[in-house]
């Protein structure tokens, strides 16, 4: 069986995802070619005959410069898909494994105009809610409904993927021609929560699976550093947050009015920030850019009492099960599908901007030590990445589903 995965880059969450995906389905004796954006290639790909590269760095700076312009996202990188469409076609794929689309590195017209001509079976792993919107891929923040029946004066148009000009109302309708009428689609989803809005939007007739993300236990475990030592906290509660682009999105704002109204007891230890981010932090929170590997980032949590997560929009966070697989619990705002890998036993969840409940929560489960780590390990194992993209192998091998 040949299968085609296709996804905007090669690292990061989903990239990783989609290696992971590969390498778990080779060992099915299948073959898995891996097509990511040429122009956002990693530093440390190395030649593969079974990686494909969509295009370059010029043709995704024109695509992207078009794209922000006219706001039609998807409708350029004409020659670089043609010539994509041509060598895969070589390749007579049974099936067409989607992953992001959006981010200006493929022509989405010609792409599925290919996959209806030729019949091609796809599953379509939604990692946001971009595939069903005119525009954006996070909405839940700002509360925008109109994707269930059509969308039109974009809130977010200036947001990612950003446009000058708000084409939300076209884009819709092209996308809904696009993605529909494809013979033979399962859509799958890591959340529920996301599931449940792919039923409520105009992919609805297709198939839903959820198949969670999974992470690696033999990197994410319990591991000991001198991280408390060396910033002289051995006998403070560490309170963590990790995450990349912090905002309002991510919850910064609730980690800045925690740091004003817990005592020095606590430590506030922020992962993924930046010196404009370090401008805006008060001298009790610890800021870290970024961590050297997967390893320290391990300490990092294991270091932690509590890890927070005060996400106002997201799908199934990863950074959540990297937690509870180091032995910390997590706490939450009812966010997306974030509270859902918790259960009363490693973790609590707190309605979405409700600070005096979140401070509350940290307050109950640090002092009162709550969740044991024995807990919590026990309930990552349900995330094993080796278990869960195995279910993708499974998948593949089954007839339609339609």
């Amino acid at each position: 069986m040949n299968i085609i995965e296709i996804n905007s880059v090669d690292y990061g969450s989903t990239g990783k995802i989609a290696l992971q995906i590969a390498e778990t389905v080779e060992n099915s004796a299948d073959n898995v070619y891996v097509c990511t954006s040429g122009g956002r290639k990693h530093k440390a790909s190395k030649s593969n005959p079974k990686r494909i590269y969509i295009g370059g760095f010029f043709s995704e700076k024109l695509h992207l410069v078009l794209d922000r312009l006219t706001g039609y996202n998807g409708c350029f990188s004409c020659i670089s898909t043609a010539v994509f469409l041509n060598r895969i076609k070589k390749l007579k794929p049974d099936i067409i494994h989607l992953h992001n689309l959006h981010n200006c590195y493929i022509n989405l017209p010609m792409l599925f105009k290919f996959i209806k001509k030729h019949n091609i079976r796809v599953v379509w792993t939604l990692h946001d809610g971009w595939a069903f919107t005119g525009h954006c891929a996070c909405f839940d923040m700002v509360g925008c409904q109109k994707w269930k029946s059509g969308c039109f004066k974009c809130p977010s148009y200036k947001q990612y993927p950003k446009s000058l000009v708000d084409r939300s109302q076209k884009m819709y309708q092209l996308k809904k021609k696009w993605f529909t009428e494809v013979k033979d689609l399962t859509i799958v989803t890591p959340s529920q929560w996301l599931a449940d809005l792919a039923k409520q939007s105009f992919l609805k007739d297709y198939p839903v699976k959820v198949i969670n993300n999974g992470i690696d236990l033999s990197v994410f475990k319990p591991t000991v550093s001198d991280f408390k030592e060396k910033n002289n906290c051995e006998d403070k509660i560490i309170l963590l947050g990790v995450a990349f682009g912090w905002g309002e999105r991510k919850g910064l704002d609730a980690f800045l009015t925690l740091a004003e109204r817990l005592d020095d007891k606590y430590q506030i230890v922020l992962v993924g920030t930046d010196e404009g981010i370090d401008e805006r932090l008060p001298a009790n929170i610890i800021s870290i850019h970024r961590t050297q590997n997967q390893i320290q980032l391990a300490e990092l949590y294991t270091a932690a009492n509590l890890f927070i997560n005060p996400t106002r929009d997201d799908n199934f966070p990863t950074v959540n099960m990297e937690a509870l697989a180091c032995g910390t619990p997590v706490l939450t705002f009812r966010t997306g599908g974030s509270p859902e890998m918790l259960d009363d036993t490693c973790g609590a969840v707190v309605e979405k901007d409700d600070i005096d409940a979140l401070y509350a929560k940290v307050l109950d489960i640090t002092q009162n030590k709550r969740f044991s780590k024995e807990a919590c390990i026990e309930r990552a194992k349900k995330y094993d990445n080796g278990v869960k993209f195995k279910e993708y192998a499974d998948l593949y091998k089954r007839e339609s589903l339609i």
